[in-house]
């Protein structure tokens, strides 16, 4: 079953969307199976906005554990153009999570480790169990993280990131919250579940528009000079949604004491 149907999408909740990779007796590595389907999923919830946040999950004992062996080793005998084009695909996907509209939420219960820790950092928020790992293994196989690397030096440095590239060291839920790849460590899958819970709770109470400006915002603020372009910038920004229907909703809301229409 789990080989016939690589990644599952349901919408188990109102709202909420659920990605699980299902290849757990390969501790759901990627292959070109796994990353089309994942692109075709992506593309699609781009314009499904009555899905408010995605949750991604891998089922089985590991989150994923990167690229299957099987398809790196026929890899090898592919010319560079073909090397290329095919890595475009995980490239193309990373980007599509990163730039969904939707909140998207990991959570990870096992070994994430080299693709698999590329797709954690290229989610928004990162939950994980404390016998989570996470690691860079490329180079001990003479190769490097290069599609992932964008988001994995965004989660954690460039500092850190080139540590991480050059040892290939494992590390826990614990040190990947110190370094900023995990928001939220906790011990065991129940609190996994509840964390979950608590979290799309929190997002259902946003308003999705705004969600998806905030998300915008911090891409074109982050690490640009505060000066006066800046300052217009974030001035327009916040009169744009200040005169949006969701903001005159959301403050019409507040102040008769009543739930925005996003909440009923």
């Amino acid at each position: 079953m789990s080989d016939e149907t690589p990644v599952l999408f349901d919408a188990t909740r109102e709202g909420v969307g659920v990605i699980t990779l299902n290849r757990p007796e390969l501790h759901n590595a990627f292959n070109p199976d796994v990353i089309g389907r994942l692109n075709e999923l992506l593309e699609e919830l781009r314009g499904q906005e009555h899905i408010r946040v995605v949750l991604l999950k891998g089922a089985g004992k590991s989150f994923s554990a990167g690229a299957d062996l099987k398809w790196m080793r026929s890899a090898g005998d592919w010319t560079h153009d073909d090397n290329e084009k095919d890595a475009n695909g995980m490239a193309e996907m990373l980007s599509r999570i990163r730039n969904l509209p939707q909140p998207t939420i990991a959570l990870v219960h096992g070994p994430a480790i080299a693709g698999g820790m590329g797709l954690v950092a290229a989610c928004d928020i990162v939950v994980a169990t404390k016998k989570a790992m996470f690691g860079l293994s490329e180079v001990h196989l003479g190769l490097t993280p290069a599609t992932i690397s964008p988001y994995v030096i965004e989660a954690v440095g460039p500092r850190m990131a080139r540590a991480l590239m050059i040892t290939g060291e494992r590390f826990d839920a614990s040190y990947g919250e110190k370094m900023g790849l995990v928001h939220y460590t906790v011990d065991d899958q129940d609190e996994l579940a509840a964390m979950e819970e608590y979290l799309v709770s929190l997002v259902l109470k946003g308003a999705p528009g705004a969600i998806h400006a905030a998300k915008q915002l911090v891409e074109d603020v982050k690490f640009r000079e505060i000066d006066k372009h800046m300052q217009h910038l974030t001035s327009k920004r916040i009169a744009d949604r200040r005169s949006s229907e969701e903001g005159k909703e959301g403050l019409d809301a507040f102040l008769n004491k009543r739930k925005p229409s996003w909440q009923e």
